[in-house]
């Protein structure tokens, strides 16, 4: 037995779907988990805190397909949960095979009689998968949902995997040859890999009607209550012939202010994010302009090593008079990432949000840039002789060498000096403005770290001979 989660670098759009589907609170994430590996799926024992669709991969012996995790489905839910509702019947549409998850503990439902009557009128294979049969005293769960009318039922656990593998037999054979390795493309694509552009900021700044905008569909759940995405979406994207991956993650607040374990788990996962992603796009509500919180946002994506890029969402509820204002106001707040792009757009009109894939785009290409040593030596030496390093300690001389390009993805420096100690903040920020003025890197966090010359180094003394 063979499973695996998501590879970014091979093709999945051309991928059959299994679609996991039933009431909340019945296991439906912790069976994705179970089937996709690894814990990629936010699981708590609440119900309703899977709220989007979530893809992963699953492969089964030669066998190779898309399993969706989706919200509870409950026909007659009303707010929130019929949000929830109409992401889930978007699973449903775009699958091939469904299965229906339901809780041996419990029984069968009125609502869950309600989901296997909504996906009866599909016309397509559905699998009854009855979760938590942690032993056989619960397999007389069985005989309820055989009483659906779908014929294949299986007894799984989630959590120890009893039973997860005869569902598979029964999902491949019913996803046919699409699932098989001959009829897909497995070697990865001769283009770059798609850039990772994760969605941050605070609650219900507009995170997921932007990702929504770009897509052309309602692919997150979209609600005014703020917290409404809990786990991070991958979606893949395209614009201009190039790919990238959108990752919609939680909002992120104080953690003084977070008050639920699922909100904290939420959160870590959106930071974790941040390591993940190539790109990040910090997205501010305009109407309520920049604050500490914020700031604190964008430190970490500094301190992260990421591209950035600032987006001011909902600037159709900023008067016309007060936008100069108050984009001014941001770039005051945000000060210290002033190098990345700042764009004002809004999700709910659509105006300015297809300028995010061409700019993060360019970005990513600074991000990656590497100056060739010979020019970056020979702008070093300008600026520096424009603008001496101060004197060391007692009035020492401070001798800058050379300058090198150590890496990229953050872009690092390395300087060679006499006295490293020596050289301060203040002249350390003047070489990355040159730096910044020279080569561009818009978007980009500069390293740079100031090393002592080789030669200034103290050899280890010889040790002494012994006399005879």
């Amino acid at each position: 037995m063979k499973r695996r989660g998501t590879r970014e670098e091979l093709p999945t759009e051309n991928l059959p779907v299994l679609s996991l589907v039933g009431r909340p609170n019945v296991g439906k994430s912790s069976l994705f988990n179970r089937l996709v590996g690894g814990r990629p799926a936010l699981v708590e024992d609440m119900p309703g805190v899977t709220r989007d669709r979530r893809y992963g991969v699953c492969t089964w012996g030669q066998a190779r397909f898309r399993v969706v995790d989706t919200g509870g489905l409950d026909p007659s839910a009303v707010g929130i949960l019929a949000a929830m509702r109409s992401q889930t019947l978007r699973a449903v549409e775009d699958a091939n095979v469904l299965v229906l998850v339901l809780d041996a503990a419990e029984g069968v439902t009125s609502v869950d009689e309600d989901v296997a009557e909504l996906l009866r009128r599909t016309g397509k294979p559905v699998l009854v998968a009855v979760n938590k049969v942690d032993s056989s005293l619960r397999d007389s769960a069985l005989a309820e949902g055989y009483a659906l009318g779908f014929g294949d039922v299986f007894g799984v656990s989630a959590s120890h995997g009893r039973g997860v593998g005869d569902l598979l037999d029964a999902a491949v054979a019913a996803l046919g040859k699409a699932a098989l390795p001959e009829n897909q493309e497995t070697e990865p694509p001769a283009d770059e890999a798609p850039i990772r552009i994760a969605f941050v900021g605070k609650p219900n700044a507009g995170k997921s009607s932007l990702v929504n905008r770009l897509l052309g569909e309602e692919r997150v759940l979209v609600h005014d209550q703020p917290g409404t995405t809990r786990d991070p979406i991958d979606t893949p994207f395209q614009a201009d012939g190039r790919e990238f991956v959108l990752v919609d993650t939680a909002g992120l607040r104080r953690r003084r202010a977070i008050d639920t374990q699922t909100e904290a788990v939420a959160a870590k996962m959106a930071r974790d994010q941040l390591a993940r992603a190539d790109v990040v796009a910090l997205v501010i509500d305009a109407a309520l302009g920049a604050t500490a919180e914020d700031a604190k946002l964008a430190s970490f994506i500094e301190e992260s090593g990421r591209a950035a890029v600032v987006i001011l969402n909902k600037m159709d509820l900023v008067r016309r008079a007060e936008t100069d204002a108050r984009i001014a106001a941001t770039r005051e707040v945000l000060d210290f990432i002033s190098y990345a792009p700042f764009l004002t757009m809004s999700a709910n009109t659509g105006r300015g949000v297809a300028a995010i894939p061409g700019i993060a785009a360019r970005v990513f290409e600074q991000w990656s840039r590497r100056v060739p040593t010979g020019d970056l030596n020979r702008t070093f030496e300008e600026f520096v002789a424009r603008r001496l390093p101060p004197s060391g300690p007692a009035g020492k001389h401070v001798k800058l060498y050379f300058i090198t390009q150590a890496d990229v993805r953050p872009p690092t420096f390395f300087v060679s000096s006499n006295a490293p100690k020596a050289v301060g903040h203040p002249y350390r920020r003047y070489i990355v403005n040159q730096l910044r003025q020279a080569y561009g890197f818009e978007g980009v966090p500069l390293r740079l770290a100031v090393r002592e010359h080789k030669s200034n180094r103290k050899a280890s003394p010889k040790p002494r001979e012994k006399r005879g």
